[in-house]
């Protein structure tokens, strides 16, 4: 009975402390597990959902502007943009935008007629305003019908022939890959930034307050190719 009972208490612990220890470590071990597994899911979504910087591209992008007269429609394209966008994806879903920059260098505009264009360029006072630039202060809303494709209402400023006004932009947004592009419509009154619409052939033709600038902006993640 002796030797019996010193097996039972060669460690100077009862066998019934022993299993409740063992038990309670092996408790302990899965607390461990479910929180190790858990910070490394938050690791693994931050990861996923972290905001990248895209740039535009100038040669996969289109921005117009288009007009009337008392003579004919018109149109001006721009044909030297720079643009920023900082945004958030979920599985390559939009989910939030930081940024939004827009530059047009301003005697890039171009119609394909010289005359036309001094017009502008004098117009804008484009000696003085070198660049059109659009900045984007906040997003009112995202929403997306379909993985990838999202109509996105935002606000910001215009700064126009040196003079900056806000302005409320609606575009889709779409993504794919490791691109975004952006397409929508904006009308504007060239009053509402103190321009004065062009005339051409000694004021016989007047251009009319209202235009129309319609974008398809491509941005592109190059930390991603």
């Amino acid at each position: 009975m002796l030797k019996a009972d010193t097996r039972h208490t060669l460690t100077g612990i009862p066998c019934a402390t022993l299993y409740q220890i063992n038990n309670e470590t092996m408790k302990t071990l899965k607390t461990l597990k479910l929180v190790f597994g858990s910070l490394i899911m938050m690791v693994v979504t931050t990861q996923i959902t972290i905001a990248q910087t895209y740039n535009l591209n100038n040669s996969a992008s289109t921005l117009k502007i288009e007009g009337t007269s008392n003579l004919h429609d018109w149109e001006i394209e721009a044909k030297d943009q720079q643009g920023k966008l900082v945004a958030e994806l979920d599985n390559g879903q939009l989910v939030r935008i930081d940024q939004l920059d827009f530059i047009v260098k301003t005697e890039s505009l171009k119609s394909g007629k010289s005359g036309m264009d001094k017009n502008t360029y004098k117009a804008l006072d484009s000696d003085r305003n070198k660049q059109i630039i659009y900045k984007m202060t906040k997003v009112n809303n995202i929403d997306c019908t379909t993985t990838g494709n999202c109509k996105v209402t935002t606000s910001g400023t215009l700064n126009l022939a040196g003079n900056t006004r806000p302005i409320d932009v609606t575009f889709d947004a779409k993504v794919n890959g490791d691109k975004i592009t952006l397409s929508g419509s904006k009308s504007l009154k060239m009053t509402d930034f103190k321009v004065d619409p062009p005339k051409a052939m000694f004021g016989t033709i007047n251009t009319g307050d209202q235009v129309t600038v319609k974008f398809n902006s491509t941005f592109h993640n190059n930390q991603a190719q």
